[in-house]
């Protein structure tokens, strides 16, 4: 739809690894520069205890690594639908509500937002997957809310939703020149969601698309779930991960299970997570990994190993292999790490995906040859095995890539200026 003034309401795509805000305005890029130029703002927050203040994105993680002393937080979107989020946390030795740290990165969206357009916004449509929580309408309910709440703590008046996927789709159109059907693949940090949309450059300027959206679908899948478990299989094991106590059962799996799962990778540090380690110690056949891990948690390098596996998982896009040097662990350690052991690592996770988007095809009553196109987006759409297992179900569709990190901003930003003029 043409416009010739900019928009009175902005779309926020709060990302689970990466946020951005789309803003429309005649003749400039929807998306607007949060950091350094650059569209996205990681979603991570680091409070400097040093200096006494909240730090975001970019500059979080750079002051994290450069060891200033403090408190390191990503994934925050993952709180929602969580029982985290009823709870609190302690920060600068005051204990602060999780919904708080939503709303502290929220509102740094926000206010970068209205700095660049130079006044404030009082209307926003918020992304929201298509499930925060899988096959809990109640929870879901709950986690939708919770950022309503927030959003309106914030000063936004009036607040609403669209499905990610499709707030991808209506990006997808806004460059097509015929009708396609068409299937939405958007694989972000949290969550896997999938719509099937007929699209077209006639109903662009529908305001209700309801009808031409024939299923939503998706499943609690993301790139922090591909990050995990590449680190158990790949780079836990070297921690102890999968030892055998002197009894010949396993070594207990929690603090593993932490380290790998980027929300909980603070709960490892804690006296009692620590004395519970300690204690099974000497009831390990062989404690060359849990000493290891001793000195990863002296370190406090939890984040830090995070990080290297997320590289690792990402550069294992382009390349078959990227080794993580541990030496400040141990002179001469490496996890070596193949997109093999990768992609034998996230394969259950990739059949739970092609099982969601088959019962989105059959909820709408689609064979898989009436798909015309697949629209990849989200960050974790380029890891080779999840398209190519995607793809093989649809063969007769085109595939096209979407900008992955900021096709669902974009969207929310057409969505925006819709509603709300």
């Amino acid at each position: 739809m043409p416009f010739s003034t900019p928009a009175r309401a902005c779309g926020i795509d709060f990302g689970t690894s990466n946020s951005t805000v789309g803003w429309q305005r005649p003749g400039v890029d929807s998306l607007i520069a949060l950091e350094d130029g650059k569209i996205t703002l990681p979603s991570v927050l680091f409070f400097n205890f040093e200096e006494r203040r909240p730090v975001y994105g970019r500059l979080a993680l750079h002051e994290y690594l450069e060891g200033y002393e403090g408190r390191l937080m990503r994934s925050l979107k993952s709180l929602l639908g969580s029982k985290l989020l009823k709870s609190e946390t302690t920060v600068l030795g005051s204990a602060m509500p999780f919904k708080d740290l939503l709303g502290l990165f929220i509102g740094q969206l926000k206010q970068r937002a209205e700095a660049v357009a130079e006044r404030p916004f009082e209307e926003v449509v918020l992304g929201r997957p298509v499930f925060f929580v899988d096959d809990d309408p109640l929870a879901d309910q709950e986690a939708q809310n919770t950022l309503v709440a927030v959003a309106h703590k914030l000063g936004f008046k009036d607040v609403s939703f669209q499905y990610e996927p499709i707030a991808a789709a209506f990006d997808y159109e806004s460059g097509i020149d015929r009708e396609e059907l068409v299937l939405i693949v958007d694989i972000g940090g949290g969550t896997s969601d999938f719509s099937l949309v007929r699209l077209s450059p006639e109903r662009r300027a529908v305001a209700e698309r309801q009808d031409d959206i024939l299923a939503t679908g998706g499943v609690h899948i993301g790139g922090t779930d591909f990050d995990k478990q590449l680190s158990l299989q790949g780079v836990m094991p070297l921690f102890g991960y999968g030892s055998r106590m002197k009894s010949d059962a396993p070594m207990p799996t929690s603090t593993h299970l932490n380290l790998a799962t980027w929300h909980t990778i603070n709960a490892v540090y804690a006296q009692k997570s620590q004395l519970a380690l300690q204690s099974m110690r000497y009831d390990i056949v062989d404690p060359t990994g849990i000493d290891r891990l001793f000195k990863l948690i002296e370190q406090r390098a939890g984040h830090w190993l995070a990080m290297q596996v997320e590289d690792s998982k990402i550069a294992l896009t382009e390349t078959s292999m990227r080794p993580i040097e541990l030496r400040r662990i141990e002179p001469g350690l490496v996890a070596e790490l193949t997109r093999e052991l990768f992609e034998n690592a996230i394969e259950p996770l990739l059949q739970r995906i092609r099982a969601s988007v088959g019962q989105l095809l059959g909820n709408a009553g689609v064979t898989v040859e009436q798909v015309d196109t697949v629209f990849f987006t989200g960050g974790s759409s380029s890891i080779p095995a999840l398209r190519q297992s995607v793809a093989a179900m649809l063969p007769n569709a085109r595939h096209v890539e979407g900008n992955n990190f900021g096709s669902i901003g974009s969207g929310l930003a057409i969505e925006a200026q819709k509603r709300y003029g």
